[in-house]
Parts: structure tokens; sequence; C-alpha cells
């Protein structure tokens, strides 16, 4: 019996892409885009879940965390920044609906745990859980097979040191399991699960004396490279994909207004660290006219994908072609996204936050506007962000976060006070 698996397959695949990279497809193209025709070139991977924000906080301020405070969702952003926890112990529940705009089922669930070893090291955990809702296989005839559930998820443990008063490293492991077909055949192969393991490198540094316009401030500024590891793949015969490994990289300025209200200002770029695919010729289509052969190792294609973007290739007629001038550089910079936002603080117990996220369209197109709140109770902080595409007919659309944080060290506090 032939399934009919590749419709479905289809299906997973649209979605997982919508998930890390949007819809260039339903980009509103401006006439000055398309009197440049440039030439959608989206980068996709495997397991792009793993590039979802999965907190509240950052969520609000434009997806960008890799510089912010530390917190309980700091493995995630920036392992390096644990080292620099208050508390001794946080712990951080986050649940997402997602890609509300197109199905019903769909969630993304993150737990984290940090506890601080001593003054200069800290440790966390954490388990990320993404379902992809319910699916039916069908045979040829439409007749039902099997429903299945696919999801995926990582198992994260993250360690941090101090190099000094005012840097930090870090680094953390990561195991990701990614079933999409519940072992389905497909068209007399047996799938499977896709497995990987992945390493995030990092480091923090924080100047909390310095000063801005005659004000106290804190500066920080971070960077981390996350995923790197493993190409995956759902069958034996199948080739390997990448997996998401990217550069992000950020600055966040903290600035004491008085004694009960502040603001931060935040932003991150980042840079997935994966081949582009090339453009090949028109007859044989194997034969790669412009960019770089994307079937390389991982350490190759971290390399390679600073500098392979083909550009914007012309056709002629008589079967030749152009490389617009300048097209591969202006390429690679739109490779490029960036987030950012302010987050304002009262007393440290009401914070409100807006950001803005950009995706160059012919890259993914994810282009939002995000708002978000949090309220802090001795030791619960409840975060919740809100997006606002800026796009027509954007599947991230009206996207919550919700995210609960916990910090057991204040309950050790006035637990000895008492």
């Amino acid at each position: 019996m032939k399934h009919m698996f590749k419709n479905h397959a289809n299906r997973l695949i649209a979605l997982a892409a919508l998930v890390g990279f949007g819809i260039p497809a339903q980009a509103q193209l401006t006439p000055g885009e398309v009197s440049q025709q440039i030439q959608l070139n989206t980068i996709t991977t495997a397991v792009p879940f793993l590039m979802i924000g999965p907190d509240s906080r950052s969520g609000a301020l434009g997806d960008a965390g890799v510089a912010l405070s530390p917190d309980g969702n700091s493995l995630h952003w920036n392992p390096a920044k644990m080292a620099f926890m208050t508390n001794e112990v946080e712990f951080s529940l986050a649940y997402a609906p997602w890609l509300r705009a197109l199905v019903d089922d769909m969630n993304l669930a993150y737990l984290s745990g940090i506890r601080r070893i001593n003054k200069r090291q800290a440790w966390g955990g954490a388990l990320r859980y993404f379902s992809l809702g319910n699916i039916t296989f069908t045979d040829e005839t439409g007749t039902t097979i099997r429903d299945f559930q696919p999801a995926e998820f990582s198992l994260d443990l993250g360690y941090s040191q101090k190099l000094s008063d005012r840097f930090s490293g870090g680094i953390a492991g990561r195991f990701i399991n990614s079933n999409l077909t519940g072992g389905t055949n497909v068209l007399g192969a047996n799938s499977k699960p896709g497995r990987s393991v992945a390493v995030d490198i990092s480091g923090f540094y924080t100047n909390p004396r310095a000063k801005f316009r005659g004000k106290d401030a804190e500066f920080n500024w971070g960077i981390n490279i996350s995923n790197i590891g493993a190409k995956m793949s759902y069958s034996e015969s199948a080739e390997r994909d990448f997996i998401p490994t990217n550069l992000k990289t950020g600055a966040a300025l903290k600035v004491e207004m008085d004694d009960y209200n502040s603001l931060t200002f935040t932003a991150d770029l980042n840079k997935l660290l994966v081949p582009t695919t090339p453009i090949y010729d028109q007859e044989s289509g194997s034969e790669i006219i412009s960019g770089y052969d994307p079937n390389v190792g991982v350490a190759t294609g971290m390399i390679q994908s600073f500098y392979d973007a083909p550009g914007i290739v012309n056709f002629n007629d008589d079967g030749t072609y152009t490389i617009e001038d300048g097209s591969q550089f202006r390429e690679e910079l739109r490779e490029l996204n960036i987030g950012g936002g302010v987050e304002y603080l009262f007393n440290d117990a009401f914070a409100f936050r807006t950001g803005f996220f950009n995706e160059h369209y012919s890259k993914g197109a994810r282009q939002f506007i995000t708002l978000g709140a949090g309220i802090k109770y001795t030791v619960f902080t409840v975060d919740l962000s809100y997006l606002i595409s800026t796009r027509q007919q954007n599947p991230l659309a009206n996207t919550l976060r919700f995210t609960l944080r916990l910090q057991f060290d204040d309950l050790a506090q006035s637990s000895s006070e008492e």
C-alpha cells in the first residue's frame, strides 16, 4: 500500500519552517522591492523550534535576550549569564500557543532551572517540548491509516563561571529529538525520529557602575553561538539536514531614573550559521552557477555561511546569465535580523515592555511589534507578551506567551528574617 505521506510531510515541513522563518511567499512587496527583483532565498533547517524564544520577557522585547539581566531563562539566551544570577535558585515555566492563525493545536512548553554553586559559578537545566498537533496519515484512496501527534523536544544542561568580576563564560550541552512521523513507512522505507546533540558557547560582560547622562546605569553585552551540532535525518536513505546553528550578539543598558523607576534598552543581532542555498543552472539543475555547495560538514558550513550568498542571477534567453554586481554582499547583510525593545520597571515589581523584530522578506519575512507586562509578588513573577504582526496574513500574528518565574532565594531570605 502506497501511503499518501508526502502531502502530510509537506504540511509538517511547512509548519516547521513557519516556526522559525516565516512565509516569504506571503510578504507584501513594495514597488521598490519588486523593481529590484530581489530573489527569495530563505534559509531552512531541521528542528527550527530550537530558535523560538520561550519566555515572555524577551518575547515582549522583540525576541532580544542575550544581554538582558540574568533570570531563569538565561540558559536559552546566553548560558554565560547564569554566573551573575542574584538569586540563589530560579525556576521558569513558559507556555506559548503557536501559529494560531493556521492551526489550533500547536504549542511550546519550556521548563528551566538555574542554581548558583557559589559566587562565581552556576549551572542550569531545561526541557523544551514542542507539539505540532494532530496529523492523519492516509493511503492513496484517502483511507485513514493512523492518527499521530508529532512532537519535538530538547534537554539542556549548562554551566557558567565568572572569569573576572565583570566577564563570564558559559557552555551548554543539548540532546534533540524530533519525531514527525511515528515510524510510518514512506515509499518502502521506514522513517525514524531525527536525533542530534549540540553545544552552545557563550560570553557575557556586565558593568554595573556605568553612567548615562549623569544617572546610574548598568551596561551588559553578550554573545552566544548556539546549536553547534551534528546534522539530522529522518530516514536511513535521506540526506542529513543542518540544525539551526545561530550566532546571537547584543547589548543592554539599564538606566536608573530614580529610586523607583528604571528603563532598560536592549537589542540583539542574529545570523544563522548555516549554508545558503545556491543558484543552479537552468538546463541540468545540478551545476552551481552562484554560491557554494551546501552539502558540507558542520564546521565548514558555519564558516561558509558568512560568504556563500548567491546574490541576484539574471538568466538570458540564450542560456547565458549574469550576476548583479554587489548583490551577493547585500544578500549576506539581509541574512542578519535584529530585534530589540524597551523595558520600564517600577519598584522592581511592575514591568511594561515593548519591542520590534525585523527580518528581510527574502529571508523569512518576520516583522512584528511586541508588547508585554510583568508583575512580581514575593517569590513569584508572572510575565505576559503579545505579538502584533506588521505584515498581512502572518501566521505569527496574535501570538501570546505566558511565563511564571520563581526566585527561591528571596524565600530563603524572608524565612531567615522571621
